[in-house]
Formats: structure tokens, C-alpha cells, sequence
């Protein structure tokens, strides 16, 4: 089967890929569209650190061909999303309904695919670059079967993060400020999940121009083109500032531009070792920096959820699908989302 590994030098499409069968807990999904998201480019330029070879994609939708044992929640034919989230469901973390801070859950990748009988890697417990991959039963999400999959496939990051850290990290409230820095795929679902906690004034920041129309699609009430204009429309500072690039200069503006109470929210992935300073003084104003992992999201309950509010009309999937690619077109798709020409590529089988 066809899917996109990375050797650690380049990543290539091949087409001798095998997946192994479903064991106990474990769902075979047959993957009909995935999101190229920038943490697979940073995989591949080395932000990220992953063992080699590895399969990539983690952003992904399809149907379900087999489940293995214990699996009842989702059979064979449901449509379903898939989240990067393998968490075990029995930890204190997990009990307390904070999965994505299940110590199982992290640094601990499987092997289910081979080539040439060698094993592959699976990125993010995912791997949804591939034409079939096995994920625990926890991470498929039963979704209904007239939702596109190709916009299905952007709920299990781009809208898990970027809509879940505005609701369940920062918890915006109606009528806040809210300054999203970076309007690319994450960036935009900062804006559409601001606009559906009810904030009132929503500042999108990005140095490319062309984005101000989508950014105000998405819910931007202004659009920068620099962080410099941003005292003049809120004078006193942002109830909430999200930093969706991963540049520490940007992370420093971001705190900078908080008011009394304010949140910056950190999205971005810089590099692994890369320090940002800020001054301490100035956060004795009850300011907080806050940290969030996947949106600090529920998968199961929020993917199901964000699916209804599609469904809805107040949640936009299709609007975020700039460009439909064939796996085989993966290095053009890598090259539109390096340069920022596209909110989200998606590749399909």
C-alpha cells in the first residue's frame, strides 16, 4: 500500500507499505484524507525529534475495515476521525478526564508497519500519510457519514488544538479580548474557536497579508499585519494573547501585550532546546503563561462535539481545505504549507 515514510534524510512516497492486523483494543481504519500539518514538517527538518523510519501524518479520517477484540464503540463501515491521543483510560490523569496528560500517551512509539520486512515507526500514534494504519480503539472516533471526510480529517489537530486550547486551556469568556499571532491552520481555529466562546474584540496578527480575508472569515474582528498595532486597538492589553507560530521573539511580544489577569497561550512548537525570556516584573499583575498539549482536549467528547457543531454551521471544516492533493503530490503539498500558500493541504488516497 502507498504512504509517506521519512528515512531521517528525506521523506518519500513509496508504495510497498504493510500494516499488521488489529490486535485486542485496536481499530483498522482505511484512510480516505489527511491534513499536512506543520509538525510533520518538523519532523522532517528536525524540530520535532522522532525515531526513523517512520510513516508520517497525524491528522487524518477514513473507515473503519476491522476492529480487533474488546472493540465495541466502532465497527467496520463507520466513518470515523482519528486523534493523536493514545491514552490508556485508567491512569489518575486519565480519571480525572485530563488524557492528554496520560504518561502512556507519550514517547512511546509503536512499530505496526513494515517494508521489505524491516519495521517502520508510527508518528503520533497516527500515522495517517498511509493508505490503512492500525490506532488504538480510543483514538477513532465515530463521526457521522455525511460529514466530508476531507474536512473530517482537520477535527483530530488543527480544531482539536486550535478550538480546544481557546475553551478548555484559556476558557475564554464572552465578551474578552482575544490576539491570535499566526493565522495559518492552528492559528485560524484560535479564531473560530474566540468566536464561538463569544469573545468581542479578536485581533489576528500575520505578516502575510493575503490571509486578512480568511482571518476574518474565521472570526478576526481586526488584522494586523505586526503586533505594533495592537495597544492601539485594545490600549490596556489582551485578556488573551495565543502565540501560534513558535518563535520565542513573538512568544515575548505575546506576553508584552497582556493586560491585568491576561493569559499568553503557547502553540507554537519552537525548537526543542530554543529559550525565550520575558521580564518578571511584569507578570506580578496576576498575568499567566500557559502551556497546552492537543488543545488540552477530551478526544472522544470534543471530536464528537466540534463534529456537531459543524453540522451546525458554527464550526468551519470545508473553509480550512485550501487544497486537495493525491498522496502522490505529498513534496508540492510540503512545499505550499513551507511557504504558508495554503491554511491546510490534504492529501488523499
Amino acid at each position: 500500500m502507498r504512504g509517506v515514510v521519512f528515512d531521517g534524510t528525506q521523506p518519500q512516497v513509496v508504495d510497498d507499505l504493510e500494516v499488521r492486523d488489529p490486535g485486542p483494543g485496536e481499530v483498522l481504519v482505511a484512510i480516505a484524507a489527511a491534513g499536512l500539518c506543520h509538525s510533520d514538517l518538523s519532523v522532517i527538518d528536525g524540530t520535532i525529534p522522532f525515531p526513523t523510519p517512520v510513516v508520517l501524518g497525524h491528522e487524518g479520517a477514513g473507515v473503519v475495515e476491522a476492529v480487533g477484540a474488546g472493540v465495541v464503540h466502532v465497527g467496520p463501515r463507520d466513518h470515523v476521525a482519528l486523534s493523536t491521543l493514545a491514552n490508556c483510560g485508567a491512569c489518575t490523569d486519565c480519571d480525572r478526564g485530563r488524557p492528554t496528560m496520560c504518561r502512556t500517551a507519550i514517547g512511546r512509539p509503536g512499530r505496526p508497519f513494515s517494508r521489505g520486512g524491516a519495521p517502520l515507526f508510527q508518528f503520533a500514534s497516527n500515522s495517517a500519510f498511509a493508505e490503512r494504519t492500525v490506532v488504538k480503539a480510543v483514538q477513532a472516533v465515530k463521526i457521522p457519514s455525511d460529514i466530508p471526510l476531507t474536512s473530517a480529517a482537520l477535527i483530530g489537530c488543527g480544531v482539536l488544538t486550535g478550538v480546544g486550547a481557546v475553551l478548555n486551556r484559556a476558557r475564554v469568556d464572552r465578551g474578552e479580548s482575544v490576539v491570535v499571532i499566526g493565522t495559518g491552520g492552528i492559528g485560524l481555529n484560535v479564531l473560530q474557536g474566540a468566536r464561538i466562546a463569544g469573545a468581542s474584540t479578536v485581533v489576528a496578527v500575520d505578516s502575510n497579508p493575503a490571509k486578512e480575508e480568511v482571518a476574518r472569515q474565521f472570526g478576526a474582528t481586526h488584522f494586523l499585519a505586526s503586533a505594533e498595532g495592537v495597544r492601539a486597538i485594545l490600549p490596556t492589553g489582551a485578556d488573551h494573547v495565543f502565540e501560534c507560530v513558535g518563535s520565542t521573539a513573538l512568544i515575548r511580544q505575546a506576553i508584552d501585550l497582556l493586560d491585568r489577569h491576561g493569559q499568553a497561550i503557547l502553540l507554537g512548537m519552537p525548537a526543542a532546546t530554543a529559550e525565550a525570556s520575558f521580564v518578571p516584573a511584569a507578570m506580578f499583575l496576576d498575568k499567566s503563561i500557559l502551556g497546552c498539549r492537543y488543545g488540552s482536549s477530551r478526544p472522544q467528547h470534543d471530536i464528537a462535539l466540534y463534529a456537531d457543531l459543524y453540522r451546525q454551521g458554527r464550526l468551519l471544516l470545508d473553509e480550512l481545505v485550501t487544497e486537495i492533493y493525491p498522496v502522490e503530490d505529498f513534496a508540492k503539498a510540503a512545499d505550499d504549507a513551507h511557504h504558508g500558500r495554503v491554511a491546510r493541504g490534504v492529501l488523499t488516497f
